[in-house]
């Protein structure tokens, strides 16, 4: 079975085309900094490679362009779109009714587009990609796969809120958790990495996703049982556009005495906000550029940032009551040395201890960054949700 994954997030599409059940990837790719004036696409197959910088305004065009080089007739991959048998769209956000994997019908369309409002960066964007993909690839099965999912895990005591009960009951209020496809890729790699190395299969391991959005998961045994995200993704760590953690407070000073809509609040939480609020700039790589070059406002962005994961470790290492690793995974996570070292500094206490020289190595495959000394694993694990979402489609198909 051919199954085409699209992995549409707030200003990326990543791309695969996998053979099933063998994992098998015919192609792969990835467009970022979607709405930017300077995009930039890869294209590969295991004969050749494309890499193009041009301006891509929207999700819709970077789809269209995808799809021109899947069947074009000299580096193309598929002569026909009924080659095609599935297509696996990450969704982000699933609230109550999404749980599992689920065929997309046009109810499936339509809650999804009822969920807006509680991922507005994302949700509109999986639709898109699933609306787009519906016209291109007309023979396939179109499959929804939720981040929320994974963390459906998470205990009472951790997503429940302190709100009046009926919030819950009535009307589903609640922390739901997001990149979750991510986390249990990259925590399921992990265990199987620790117990390959003599840890005991019962494992207590922090996840730390590092992207333009970011999350941190605190896994007990392979089930997630905290979470950096919540009702939406918006608090927690400090993000591209994001804001993360904020005193409640601030946003009803802001529409009481400052006179902001609450329209504008939330486009200023979500869109304005994070990294590019402190440093006018959302992508990291510009951010650690202009720090290196002096830049006052960019190098304080990054040790907040780093703060911030930093309060977090030590949060989830309490609620698990110990800790054998923390795991660096997403574009940030894999590739930025510089976040790394900052969050790793002055980490003693809970035996994490980075090896300098290790931190500066890059590769594709599941490395460790900590000391032989270090009580506390470091590690990076590439993440790949484009397989996990294969898996979890053709297993929907299969059965």
């Amino acid at each position: 079975m051919k199954i085409i994954i699209i992995n549409s997030g707030s200003s990326s599409i990543k791309y695969q085309l996998i053979y099933m059940p063998a994992n098998e990837v015919i192609c792969s790719g990835m467009i970022d900094r979607i709405g930017l004036e300077n995009s930039n696409l890869t294209y590969t197959t295991k004969t050749s490679k494309v890499e193009e910088s041009l301006s891509i305004a929207n999700h819709k065009i970077g789809l269209e362009k995808i799809a021109e080089l899947l069947m074009h007739p000299e580096i193309g991959v598929i002569k026909s779109t009924d080659e095609i048998e599935a297509v696996g769209h990450r969704v982000v956000h699933g609230g109550s009714t999404f749980s599992d994997t689920v065929v997309i019908t046009e109810e499936v369309k339509e809650k999804i587009r009822q969920l807006f409002d509680l991922a507005p960066l994302h949700n509109p964007a999986n639709l898109e990609g699933i609306i787009v993909a519906t016209t291109i690839f007309t023979a396939a099965k179109q499959v929804a796969v939720f981040d929320t999912a994974f963390h459906q895990s998470i205990p009472v005591i951790a997503h429940k809120y302190a709100l009046p009960n009926y919030l819950l009951t009535e009307h589903k209020i609640r922390l739901y958790g997001f990149h979750g496809t991510s986390h249990k890729y990259v925590s399921e790699n992990a265990v199987h990495y620790l117990t390959q190395n003599s840890f005991s299969k019962e494992s207590k391991i922090i996840t730390i996703h590092l992207g333009n959005g970011c999350s941190m998961t605190a896994i007990k045994n392979g089930k997630s049982v905290d979470h950096t995200l919540g009702f939406g993704p918006m608090n927690g760590l400090i993000m591209g556009t994001r804001s993360g953690d904020v005193d409640q407070s601030i946003l009803f000073y802001l529409v009481n005495t400052l006179g902001y809509s609450l329209e504008a609040v939330n486009t200023m939480l979500q869109k304005q906000s994070g990294m590019l609020g402190l440093t006018g700039y959302s992508d990291l790589r510009d951010i650690e550029a202009n720090a290196e070059n002096g830049i006052a406002d960019c190098q304080l962005a990054l040790a907040m940032n780093a703060y911030r994961i930093k309060k977090y470790i030590g949060s989830y290492a309490a609620v698990l009551n110990g800790l054998d690793a923390i795991v660096f995974t997403a574009g940030i996570g894999e590739n930025s040395s510089y976040i790394r070292k900052l969050v790793c500094e002055d980490m003693d206490y809970f035996g994490i201890e980075l090896d300098l020289e290790k931190n500066e190595l890059r590769s594709k495959e599941i490395r460790e960054l900590n000391t032989p000394d270090s009580k506390t694993k470091i590690l990076v694990i590439p993440t790949n949700e484009e397989i996990e979402i294969a898996n979890q489609v053709y297993e929907l198909l299969l059965n």
